[in-house]
């Protein structure tokens, strides 16, 4: 039985199980849903009280899990457009211990476990980057420790930042109205946070744990609390919150750069690094004149494409994060509310990578012993020791240190007339820097021989010789005159011709946001009941900071010359990953070691990397007018948001075809006017059923670092990136029908379908262009992307969702996505469009179980294979079929005191990457199973 068939069975039997449970258990009607704010389980008050027992009229009132699900139908029931919603169980209790593990429940919504836990969503098959998340209803400063090579400041939010304990309700806007912000493509998070005058006085809250990660085979403390007080009068109340939590990560796997030859050049030739062609003649000869070829002819392997390198990467990273949030509520009348809330989360994510890596044909194509050729692939080669003025491999060094710190000031006024009229006025400050400050880099080289043999889920590499002995390694030997962005490196006051080793790279990102703004609603008779307006200015700037220092040595050194502490990679590491080989142990540097050899060698002054820093500043200025109706079962939203932009794009031109150039400092300035209209209807057909219909014109914008247009380059690999600040934002027509049936309290199942009619898609072209190397202290062809508006594209997907509470404590959540897409590119633009994060299928099923003070739940996830992003040499990086098996229980030794244990990727699985097809492997990793222990307290 094929694993899709299996999936498909486990998904039909909940599903049918979920309608044979709401369809057997149906009780008779009760009243209509409301039509404007939620119900009271929605807001968190239980009819009957929060103990479990009967309420007043006989009816069980639930607790736990099971009400926290029940308080998230009603938000989706009670909704004006399509919404789902995830609801804390209780204070300092949400459902999974990752904000963005919890939204991966919702139908439409998926994630990303490169690093293993999530940090960013998908929803509705759009790019994390085209979503945003609000923090009670804005937009939040964010910036990241750097490894999401696919992320670079972007306009979502890490969610592994935020801590679970501090959200009270999130909110998935699949469908906008007018009011809510605009710039998600997909749709929009809101998270909602807790107010001290809507809880209960001198609550509290607090918890301490135990991480351990299998992998890292270390384990880490935890803890987290919360006090909220407010007075008898209910006109004061105060709410403090903090949390710390650190986590040890440890991931090993092998990666490729991309792969040589995958494609005819326009005259039909071909670039093989291993086969040469007489441009006279056509006749072709091996670089190697005596190496051999099995399963082909010369004629295969000069059309066959092979990695163009192979990466064994070990990566240590600690996470260790602390929040403290504060909110202040003082009702001076008994209409007007003020609101002053904050937000400070610090993130260390120092990490180590190492990278023990070759590039077979670049380096060694001319001591090629022999190749197998595989369905045009070079699955197998045997290769003889480099020249002596040539590698075989090379091992990168990068000890980053990394604090991500963000802070956040909000201030509310909401003021609510006898008559339903109401105005609120809002402003706030954000701010939160990240990035490398700083990286060391440095690397060694050996010229031992070596064999690599690849197939779609495994790597072997194997050197002849001791990967680990620091003898077998040496510094760059090829010295240079030095010069860091076209600037002469002046020592003893000449010119310094040296060889560069690595250096430190200080790159830090700082992103602010200011707003304000306010909204009013005025009430209105017949069919249209409320009438709202409202107007927002937001000042946003991102900017990089870049700064530099080279390294450099008069002469090569082995490792073993060096004069600092080495050591071996740790047996097993790679284990279950796919790699194997010899390259699996090789020379192991601490990172103290990496930070003495820099710091003992000839050091370039800190200087401003002129090319490397950008300042992206954007205005927006928004307003909105939206009418809410309501007559005979139908109701919902009609209106349009007027939105203005202006980018002002500073950045740093590198020139072409020119030896040493100084990078040219440039500025340029773009604004557009957008009109967004949109409308939601719902019509209640009976009380149990509800259909949903929303048609909307959406945008959302560039990248920030795609509007800043500095080019970077990769000395080694030979290609690079930059932006373009004349980008236009992505444009969509978005479409929603559902149907929603809830036969029973705690019982929903629901149909939705949707589409996404995007224009101005940005993507990449690349193209060859000369610049100059300061590596080999040439002129050198580079192949570079660049974004641009050159792509439409459709997303057309289809959620079924259910839930139940079945019988004697035991219920079930289960979802089904399928989602496709259609892309074009317009005429005479040659670059690739792909959806990111799309998988054509994904399943969630969620059994749970509560009786009494006991409660378990177990969540797998099953999602098909999706393109991730353009890697190295154009490669269409695939993520292959991806399965998540979490786990949790608790128990309630007493009323206030509660005993929580979480497993996390109890599958151990694999995430393995390949480039477009499936025997071309592009990545293999494992992160490791994640345990947590911890014991909670509240009253």
């Amino acid at each position: 039985m094929t694993m899709r068939l299996r999936h498909w069975i486990l998904m039909t039997t909940a599903m049918t199980g979920l309608a044979a449970t709401a369809a057997q258990g149906q009780e008779a009607p009760t009243t209509p849903p409301s039509t404007t704010a939620p119900s009271n389980a929605a807001s968190g008050q239980d009819p009957a009280g929060q103990d479990g027992t009967a309420g007043e009229d006989g009816e069980i009132v639930v607790t736990g899990y099971a009400r926290s699900l029940r308080q998230a139908i009603e938000v989706k029931r009670n909704a004006n457009a399509v919404v789902d919603a995830i609801s804390a169980e209780d204070i300092g209790k949400f459902p999974d211990r990752n904000v963005a593990e919890s939204l991966a429940h919702i139908p439409g919504v998926s994630i990303d476990r490169r690093f293993g836990e999530g940090e960013k969503v998908a929803i509705l098959g759009t790019d994390p980057a085209l979503n945003r998340m609000l923090l009670d209803g804005h937009g939040l400063a964010s910036a990241d420790w750097g490894g999401n090579d696919n992320d670079p400041s972007s306009r979502t939010f890490n969610y592994s930042l935020l801590a679970p304990e501090l959200v009270d309700r999130l909110e998935v806007y699949k469908s906008p109205e007018p009011r809510i912000e605009e710039g998600s493509l997909g749709g929009t998070v809101i998270v909602r946070t807790r107010r001290p005058l809507e809880l209960e006085a001198n609550s509290i809250f607090a918890s301490g744990g135990y991480l351990y990660n299998d992998r890292a085979d270390k384990g880490n403390i935890r803890g987290s609390g919360l006090y909220s007080w407010r007075n008898d009068a209910e006109t004061f109340g105060v709410l403090v919150a903090a949390t710390y939590d650190k986590q040890n990560m440890v991931r090993a796997g092998v990666e490729f750069f991309g792969y040589d030859n995958i494609a005819p050049n326009a005259d039909g030739t071909r670039n093989s690094p291993f086969v040469n062609r007489d441009a006279t003649t056509g006749a072709l000869s091996l670089k190697n004149p005596n190496a051999t070829i099995n399963g082909g002819t010369i004629q295969d392997l000069y059309a066959a494409a092979s990695p163009f390198g192979i990466n064994y990467a070990y990566f240590q990273q600690q996470r260790q994060r602390a929040s403290i949030a504060g909110t202040v509520q003082y009702r001076p009348a008994e209409n007007l509310t003020l609101t002053l809330n904050g937000l400070h989360i610090d993130g260390n994510y120092n990490n180590y990578s190492q990278a023990m890596y070759t590039i077979p044909g670049a380096w060694t194509g001319n001591v090629l012993q022999s190749a197998t050729v595989s369905n045009g692939v070079v699955t197998q080669a045997n290769f003889g020791a480099a020249a002596s003025n040539s590698q075989s491999a090379q091992l990168d060094t990068l000890v980053r240190r990394t604090k991500l710190k963000t802070d956040n000031l909000n201030f509310f006024a909401d003021w609510e007339g006898d008559d339903g009229a109401k105005v609120s006025f809002a402003g706030g400050w954000s701010k939160a820097t990240g990035g490398r400050n700083p990286e060391y880099l440095f690397n060694v080289q050996t010229r031992l021989p070596f064999s690599y043999a690849i197939t779609p889920t495994s790597a072997e590499v194997n050197f002849t010789g001791d990967l680990t002995n620091p003898a077998n390694y040496f510094t760059n030997p090829n010295n240079n005159p030095a010069q860091i962005e076209g600037r002469p490196v002046i020592v003893n006051g000449a010119q310094l011709n040296a060889a560069q080793i690595g250096g430190l790279d200080y790159s830090v990102t700082t992103d602010r946001d200011i707003f304000g703004g306010f909204d009013g609603t005025v009430p209105l008779g017949g069919v249209f009941t409320e009438l709202l307006i409202g107007a927002r200015v937001t000042d946003h700037v991102n900017r990089i900071n870049a700064r530099g220092i080279n390294t450099y040595k008069t002469s090569s050194q082995t490792a073993a010359q060096l004069g600092v502490t080495t050591g071996v990679t740790p047996g097993g590491v790679f284990d279950g990953s796919g790699g194997s080989g010899s390259a699996t142990q090789f020379l192991n540097l601490p990172e103290q070691s990496v930070i003495d050899i820099l710091a003992n060698s000839i050091n370039s002054p800190l200087v401003t990397k002129i090319g490397a820093s950008t300042r992206v500043k954007e205005t927006v200025a928004a307003s909105y007018i939206q009418a809410n109706f309501d007559q005979g079962g139908l109701r919902g939203n009609i209106g349009g948001r007027l939105v203005y932009t202006r980018d002002v794009s500073n950045y740093a031109t590198t020139l072409s075809n020119v030896v040493n150039p100084q990078p040219v400092p440039t500025r340029v300035s773009t604004d557009y006017l957008k009109f967004l209209p949109s409308v939601n209807l719902i019509y209640t057909i009976t009380p149990e059923v509800i259909v949903r219909g929303s048609v909307a014109k959406v945008i959302s914008r560039p990248r920030y670092q795609d509007l800043a247009a500095a080019t970077s380059l990769n000395d080694v690999t030979l290609d690079g990136g930059g932006g373009n600040p004349n980008l236009r934002p992505y444009q969509s027509t978005n479409y929603e029908v559902t149907a929603e049936w809830y036969p029973r309290a705690g019982a929903l199942l629901s149909l939705e379908l949707f589409r996404r009619d995007i224009d101005n898609y940005i993507i990449n072209t690349r193209t060859n262009a000369v610049y100059f190397n300061s590596l080999r202290n040439q002129l050198t062809t580079y192949n570079v992307n660049q974004p641009i508006n050159g792509g439409k594209a459709k997303v057309n997907g289809v959620l079924v969702n259910g839930q139940a509470e079945i019988w004697g404590g035991f219920g079930l959540q289960a979802n089904y996505s399928y989602q496709d897409s259609s892309t074009s590119t317009i005429a005479g633009i040659n670059g690739a469009l792909n959806l990111p994060y799309l998988s054509k299928h994904t399943v969630n099923v969620i059994p749970y179980f509560e009786s009494g003070p006991f409660q378990a739940r177990v969540s797998y996830n099953y999602r098909t294979s999706y393109f991730r992003t353009i890697g190295r040499l154009g490669s269409e990086e695939m993520v292959a079929p991806y399965s998540q098996l979490d786990a949790s229980a608790s128990l309630n030794l007493t009323k206030n005191i509660t005993l929580t244990v979480n497993a996390q990727n109890l599958l151990d699985e694999t995430y393995l990457q390949y480039s477009g097809t499936r025997d071309r492997p592009s990545a293999f990793y494992k992160n490791g199973r994640t345990f947590v222990g911890s014991v909670s307290f509240r009253m």
